[in-house]
């Protein structure tokens, strides 16, 4: 086996967890074509993003995805479904925004890694846990130089090997500098006596307090005036706390592609013809696979699996006369009975997989398996050779046991295996995961099953239907070219009108359509009150199996919103601030020298409610929730002593100090150096946050994706 793909076996799973990549950088020259308002044009159309002010643009994203996605590739995944091509896009966007941000600090810092710090990494008595990771031996458990100085001499020779382990030496030299970097932070970081002191009394306190409560509810809204310089002077003032995210509204109609009365009798002639030809046909499982929609299943069924309108066809147990057809889930169907046979219900086996792949061929398997089932024979423990030699580890660990399953819960030859033996045999069985060496334990009774074949061909709208719909939608959209003769035409015609409010960007999914994605991204570059075009701008988008037209009704773009979006917000804050304002007054008013809380409650008819055992870290309080100011102030306050008023969320609050109990003292040494290890470990992640929070990052990735 080569280092390669030694290397392969081992790195699938860590390249998966790596969230690292450092590729070369694809500078884009003047590419843009002439012109300088042009090459403003698509340069603003290419722009992916910007981070800490600098311009990503797609062609550089992009360049970074495949580079990383290769690198998959390499790692034995050949087959990389959506979701894992998601998480990848991820994983190359975090890798760009930590260089943007980290490589200035690196650099301002005096921080790198030297090339006898990477050889040390790498050869030294303690390589990096990647190297360990990479170079450890399956059947040892113990990391093995050898492989690692093998590999790294055919990387001299193999420019595949090259890059698969530059890949990773990137890695762990970044790993290395982020190293540096938080070190410099957490020493940086100290807490000083006088800080330990100020922790310990925020906690030092217990409080039982008595409180009343006067809500913002029990003041008309109406009563209250807020002036537009009040509006002006608050906006002003908070404007960084009306910050949002891009959002949009839309609006749409779909034109469902339905089969027409032409497409069925195809389908219908279709079946028609098949059915003579599938009653003759010699290998009646080869038929279905080259003529149906829908591959040949193989399993066996109990006539209470067997589709209610086939049961007295299989009953007769009649195997040269086809059934159909007829029209079940959109496709017709005819089908014929294959075999008939008495099989247990349920089966109880163990098995040894030797699968097939890079390490062992299906030839080697096979020879492999026929020695351990002689191994078997002549005595050796299944359960141990189970737990020494199959490859499905869960399994493995229970001799190969996978208890009892009824037919059709495994793979075909697996499953046949199982129910066409009985119990007691030893055999083997190939499978799209390698070679299965079998024991059956133990099978249930015998029922009587039918091996069912059904061809299927799915009602499909043809070329003709599709245009007539793509017509009627594309004579719907240019007809209502503005919002208004949208709506009229939508109450006009009866249509069904969807709508979606508060598209996220990155949203995948809207009400009614399957994979709508393409919508999305169009909808993103629409304005306000426009139809939403596609970027050949035309107005129809198919998807799924329908034609959609749709309209933009909203447009909230990222960042600060004005003072006008943002006015009723301003109000109603505003006007609770007022109405605090008018409660305190009303509180001090009457409270008065000598004043308790009862005597406030009884003058103002509000009830005293009691709070037990509230320290300053305490997050809630029964019967009002979370009421931060509240808490704080009680854990402040002086037994017997009156309080307040406190603005809080739900209202103004008067209280009182029942009882305070003090905690014993901490050792303000041992606080101290808590409080330290705490600030050190919150420092590193923190200071990367700030950071990423100063960089201003602009991510416009649902342009494309």
């Amino acid at each position: 086996m080569s280092a390669l793909q030694f290397l392969r076996e081992k790195a699938g799973v860590l390249v998966a967890g790596v969230i690292g990549l450092s590729l070369f950088l694809f500078v884009v020259s003047d590419f843009f074509g002439k012109g300088r308002g042009q090459r403003l044009k698509q340069k603003k159309y290419y722009e992916i993003g910007q981070i800490s002010g600098e311009y990503i643009s797609y062609q550089d994203y992009e360049l970074r995805l495949q580079n990383l996605l290769e690198i998959y590739k390499l790692s034995g995944r050949s087959n990389i479904d959506e979701a894992t091509t998601e998480t990848i896009r991820e994983q190359t966007w975090q890798q760009m925004v930590r260089e943007k941000i980290l490589d200035s600090q690196y650099k301002n810092l005096g921080i790198g890694v030297s090339n006898e710090e990477v050889d040390e990494l790498v050869l030294g008595n303690k390589p990096h846990q990647i190297v360990q990771q990479l170079f450890t031996d399956q059947k040892t458990g113990a990391f093995n130089k050898s492989f690692l100085v093998n590999f790294l001499k055919q990387t001299e020779v193999d420019a595949t090997a090259k890059k698969y382990w530059l890949f990773f030496e990137n890695e762990i030299v970044n790993d290395r500098m982020n190293s540096k970097y938080n070190n410099l932070v957490s020493k940086g970081l100290f807490v000083t006596s006088k800080q330990a002191e100020f922790d310990k009394q925020l906690t030092a306190n217990t409080v039982d307090f008595s409180y009343i409560l006067k809500n913002y509810a029990s003041i008309s809204d109406s009563s209250i005036k807020v002036s537009a310089s009040d509006i002006q002077a608050y906006y002003a003032t908070h404007k960084e706390s009306f910050k949002r995210t891009a959002l949009r509204d839309i609006e749409f109609v779909s034109f469902d592609v339905v089969p027409s009365d032409d497409d069925i009798k195809q389908a219908e002639s279709w079946i028609d013809k098949t059915k003579e030809e599938f009653s003759t046909a010699p290998d009646p499982v080869q038929f279905i696979n080259l003529s149906a929609d829908s591959r040949y299943v193989g399993f066996f069924t109990p006539v209470t699996g067997v589709p209610e309108n086939l049961r007295a066809f299989a009953q007769k147990e009649d195997m040269n006369t086809v059934f159909g057809p007829y029209i079940e889930n959109g496709s017709y169907k005819i089908a014929r009975l294959l075999s008939v046979s008495d099989r247990p219900d349920s089966v109880h086996v163990r098995h040894i997989l030797l699968s097939i792949g890079q390490k062992r061929t299906l030839e080697a398997a096979k020879l492999e398996a026929d020695s351990l089932i002689k191994l078997i024979k002549s005595g050796t423990k299944f359960e141990t050779l189970a737990l020494t030699n199959s490859d499905d580890q869960g399994s493995a660990q229970l001799g190969g046991d996978l208890g009892w399953f009824p037919e059709g819960r495994m793979v075909v030859p697996f499953n046949n295996a199982c129910f066409s033996g009985k119990k007691g045999d030893l055999v083997a069985a190939e499978t799209s995961f390698g070679v299965h060496i079998i024991e059956i334990l133990g099978q249930s009774k015998n029922s009587r099953k039918y091996n069912i074949g059904i061809i299927d061909r799915k009602i499909n709208p043809g070329s003709i239907t599709n245009q007539k719909y793509y017509s009627e939608a594309s004579q719907f959209a240019g007809t209502n070219t503005t919002y208004d003769k949208f709506l009229k035409a939508v109450s006009a015609q009866g249509l069904n009108k969807r709508v979606a409010n508060d598209i996220a960007p990155q949203q995948k999914t809207l009400p009614g359509l399957d994979n709508p994605r393409t919508l999305i991204m169009a909808l993103f570059q629409a304005e306000k009150g426009k139809i939403i075009l596609d970027n050949n701008q035309q107005a129809v988008f198919e998807i799924g199996d329908k034609y959609v037209v749709a309209y933009c009704t909203k447009a909230q773009e990222e960042g600060i919103a004005t003072e006008k979006d943002v006015e009723n917000d301003i109000k109603f804050a505003l006007v609770k601030d007022k109405k605090a304002d008018l409660i305190s007054a009303e509180f001090i008013k009457n409270s008065g020298s000598g004043k308790t809380i009862d005597d406030i409650s009884r003058s103002m008819g509000l009830t005293v409610q009691e709070a037990t055992k509230v320290t300053f870290r305490s997050y809630t309080l029964p019967g009002v929730g979370t009421e931060p100011a509240l808490i704080a102030a009680a854990s402040a306050a002086k037994q017997g002593v009156l309080s307040g008023p406190v603005k809080g969320i739900n209202g103004v609050y008067m209280l009182a100090a029942n009882n305070v109990t003090t905690s014993q003292s901490e050792d303000i040494k041992l606080l101290q150096s808590r409080l330290k290890s705490n600030f050190q470990m919150r420092g590193t992640y923190e200071a990367y946050e700030a950071l990423r929070k100063g960089a201003r990052i602009s991510d416009k990735r649902y342009k494309f994706y």
